[in-house]
């Protein structure tokens, strides 16, 4: 029984394993064992972090080592060697296949696989920021620009000719507004009277029936207040043709003008900031930094000077363009105006009734609604 328990000795001692005095098992010469082959492997290799999983020596498997991020300082090896297994192996070639070792010991990795070239995407980004940047410069200079005008620093492009147009434009403006507004205190006050002079004819057809002994007074005050109503309202169409075409003469036709106008003060505003930068920097010395900027500045002032060109131009063709069709419009209008409130007051009816159809005027009749459009098909 001794011989027998002597020659089982060294397998039972290499198989045995050691418990703590927790009852845990001391796994302290597993890791010493794992940190004996990480020093062991060649530091060259950049290999990963190698993790070595026994099964003890009973097992018929072959060890397998883990790959993880290795991030230790390189050491020499030691003297013992571990040869791992055909898995191992096989891991660890395509591990390093990824790794090319230079001739200083530095390690630099190559990706596998074909490489894809794209071409830059543009950052959008980066596209709303350069707009934002143009445009806060464009504001700075234009802004700097007016207060040197305000101040009478700053000198500023000016067209006698188009300014004075301009200004008697806004001028005129300003008193066919006032026109408008007492033609339309007129149609309101004449629309009143109209209502007024109804209610009181039919007031007096209404006692003119009831009254026998003063049936015909009454009856004559109602025809008259009515006749006078229907003048009115022939009178009142025509005020208020009047004032439609004044009204879109001056807030549609008008006004588009004075638009552009706007657009070409401030391409003038643009195009003397940039022509003032520009003169600033010939003033300055020439060298190296100064002509790109020079050069920059020229292409700026050449495109703000070809758009304040153009903006004129525009500005010129839409004054003669209103003026002609200003004369035209007012001269109708006033006409009208003209015969309608001179055949009112003299009681000629028919002079009346013959210039609005002399100018299209169809009076809506009083009581009657639009035809529905089943009624129009």
């Amino acid at each position: 029984m001794e011989s027998i328990m002597a020659q089982e000795s060294p397998k039972n001692s290499a198989a045995e394993i050691p418990v703590t005095s927790n009852g845990e098992v001391d796994n302290s010469h597993e890791h010493g064992f794992n940190r004996d082959l990480k020093h062991s492997l060649p530091s060259g290799l950049g290999l990963s972090e190698t993790q070595i999983t026994s099964h003890g020596f009973d097992s018929t498997r072959e060890g397998v080592i883990e790959a993880g991020t290795y991030q230790g300082s390189p050491a020499p090896p030691l003297p013992s060697v571990l040869s791992p297994s055909r898995v191992a192996a096989s891991q660890l070639a395509q591990q390093g296949s990824d790794l090319i070792v230079a001739a200083g010991g530095q390690r630099t990795q190559t990706k596998s696989g074909p490489v894809i070239l794209a071409d830059e995407i543009k950052n959008p980004a980066m596209e709303k920021l350069e707009l934002v940047r143009k445009w806060s410069l464009n504001t700075y200079k234009c802004t700097r620009q007016i207060i040197s005008e305000k101040l009478g620093r700053g000198s500023r492009t000016v067209d006698l000719e188009l300014e004075a147009q301009i200004d008697i434009l806004r001028d005129n403006k300003k008193k066919y507004e006032n026109i408008l507004r007492l033609a339309q205190t007129l149609s309101t006050q004449l629309f009143q009277m109209v209502h007024t002079q109804k209610q009181l004819g039919d007031a007096f057809a209404d006692l003119s029936l009831k009254s026998l002994e003063l049936h015909e007074e009454f009856g004559y005050n109602a025809d008259t207040q009515k006749l006078l109503a229907k003048n009115g309202e022939t009178l009142l169409g025509a005020i208020n043709f009047f004032i439609a075409s004044v009204n879109t003469l001056v807030n549609k036709t008008i006004e588009d003008t004075l638009m552009t106008v706007k657009q070409y003060e401030s391409a003038r505003i643009e195009y003397d900031a940039y022509r003032t930068d520009l003169e600033e920097l010939n003033l300055g010395p020439r060298d190296a930094n100064t002509l790109p900027k020079i050069e920059q500045s020229q292409h700026l002032f050449q495109a703000h000077k070809e758009k304040y060109d153009k903006m004129r131009n525009d500005v010129s063709i839409k004054l003669k363009f209103l003026e002609e069709n200003k004369v035209k419009v007012l001269h109708n209008q006033l006409v009208l105006f003209h015969n309608a409130i001179a055949a009112y007051f003299a009681g000629n009816q028919k002079q009346l009734e013959q210039t609005l159809k002399q100018f299209h005027i169809k009076l809506k009749t009083p009581g009657v609604d639009a035809p529905s459009w089943l009624e129009e098909q």
